[in-house]
């Protein structure tokens, strides 16, 4: 028997297979093979149309069930992530009015900012955790403003992954941790934000249920079955946005806990008890996945490094290296430190941990008789892990404490020169771990019964692969990323 695992990103669509009694992970399918079609009408817009998703979806557990010969019967509940921040609006009859406005779409930013200066930092922090920012709110806002037409049919506002379990099951609802990475939750009444609400003058009945991120959510219907393959009656167990997706399929739960992604992007999601918020302006603070109303709190504090492993890809293509493991090779035999070489890697646009100041990539005291591709390479590697250890000092600054942290066996994290160079800095293990998105929210599926040690025993025997631990030695590191610290304050503060 078996628990089915859909990731819903906004280029793919991934589906996993785990086995219930073992949490072994069967196997993972994408679709489409090439990504998804993204809609750009004007610059900084970016919208999809929610039936694709649910068309891929559909087309992945069909391949699923085939290529591992599993029947419908045999998927006894269903675990969602998505990606997080979208805005889906249906009509009473659930039909979507509009394509999705995406996570990555940024027309709601002047909405946010100015409801943020109305409203008050004091108020949004003690009662938000957040700015109104570029968040589902304020999509829904804009729409309100510039598209009343549209408006007026509205029934519900979804996120992403609320449409696609409406899909299965014909009904809607969401979550508090949903609720939350939208800016709908007031943390301090711990209830749905109707001061938010009043102030966007949005009506509190397009507030879908509320339901529990892991319990009963829905059950697919025969109108699910038909299109997606999974038997009528199959439970939906578990529902979540992608980063507190990912920090759970990492075992990351409790205060001290630290999940780290290494792709295109960095993003650093730490877990804390505190409704504390000193950092707003840099970090983003969510119901995470394990958040209970009149409990103690858990709250997910993320921050994004935009400029992160895309700086090490552009050198593959322009370094005349045909590998990143000869790009790895290469910075091995550089000493700690690269010779002075600092790189700056913010060269994907403004980063928030910096205030929005878009500073681009550097390469500094680069001495042209001593040095050559290899110390680029160490001085990559290390200005890659600098900018995380940089961003976890931000996280320290806002409450949390780090004892452990946890990441996926991505790109970056394979490097020893990467992994070395964060776990010595941070004073603390780095475990890595294979796993992916569609996997934890299918094991997440198992969380219904609350057992949440026999989950992590899951991860530990299925998906461990190493662990780095910090060098004794710190002082050579510390001093590479003095010296790395100082450049990049040069260059915020000129």
């Amino acid at each position: 028997m078996y628990y089915l695992g859909l990731d819903i990103g906004s280029s793919s669509i991934k589906a996993a297979l785990v086995e219930i009694a073992s949490g072994k992970s069967i196997g993972v399918v994408q679709e489409p093979e090439a990504e998804m079609d993204m809609l750009a009408i004007k610059n900084g817009w970016a919208e999809q149309k929610p039936d694709d998703w649910w068309e891929h979806a559909c087309a992945a557990i069909t391949k699923l069930k085939s290529k591992f010969n599993v029947s419908r019967a045999e998927i006894k509940g269903i675990g969602i992530s998505y990606q997080m921040h979208g805005l889906v609006l249906v009509d009473d009859e659930g039909r979507p009015l509009r394509k999705s406005i995406i996570w990555c779409d940024s027309r709601a930013v002047e909405t946010g900012n100015g409801a943020f200066s109305e409203l008050g930092e004091d108020k949004c922090n003690t009662h938000l955790l957040n700015s109104p920012a570029n968040f589902t709110a304020s999509k829904l806002k804009w729409v309100k403003d510039n598209e009343p037409e549209i408006y007026s049919k509205v029934y519900k506002f979804m996120l992403p992954g609320d449409y696609i379990a409406y899909k299965f099951s014909e009904v809607i609802n969401t979550t508090i941790s949903g609720l939350s990475e939208g800016i709908f939750w007031d943390f301090k009444t711990d209830n749905i934000a109707d001061f938010l609400l009043g102030h966007y003058g949005i009506q509190k009945s397009m507030v879908p249920d509320i339901v529990e991120t892991f319990g009963l959510q829905s059950k697919v219907n025969g109108k699910g079955e038909s299109e997606s393959g999974i038997a009528a009656g199959t439970p939906i167990f578990y529902r979540a946005g992608d980063q507190p997706n990912n920090a759970l399929s990492l075992n990351v739960f409790n205060p001290g806990e630290v999940a780290g992604t290494g792709g295109t992007s960095g993003v650093v999601y730490a877990v804390t008890d505190s409704l504390s918020v000193k950092e707003s302006s840099r970090v983003n603070n969510f119901a995470h996945v394990n958040y209970q109303k009149d409990a103690a709190p858990r709250i997910g504090k993320l921050l994004c490094i935009n400029g992160a492993g895309i700086q090490y890809r552009w050198l593959l293509n322009n370094l005349s290296v045909a590998s990143y493991e000869e790009m790895n090779n290469l910075a091995s035999d550089i000493p700690i430190g690269s010779d002075g070489v600092c790189m700056i890697p913010f060269g994907n646009g403004a980063e928030r941990m910096l205030n929005n100041k878009d500073i681009g990539s550097r390469l500094v005291n680069i001495n042209l008789n001593n040095h050559g591709k290899a110390h680029i390479c160490r001085a990559a590697l290390e200005g890659i892990a600098f900018s995380f250890v940089y961003g976890m000092e931000i996280l320290k600054s806002d409450g949390i404490k780090i004892n452990v942290m946890r990441v996926g066996n991505d790109n970056l994290f394979r490097s020893e020169i990467f992994a070395n160079t964060i776990a010595t800095l941070i004073e603390h293990e780095i475990e890595i771990y294979n796993t992916t998105g569609a996997i934890g929210a299918a094991r997440a599926a198992g969380l219904h019964d609350g057992d949440f040690e026999k989950f992590g025993t899951y991860i530990m025997d299925n998906d461990h692969v190493m662990t780095f631990m910090p060098f004794k030695d710190k002082e050579p590191y510390a001093k590479a990323y003095q010296n790395w610290k100082k450049e990049l304050e040069l260059i915020i503060n000129k």
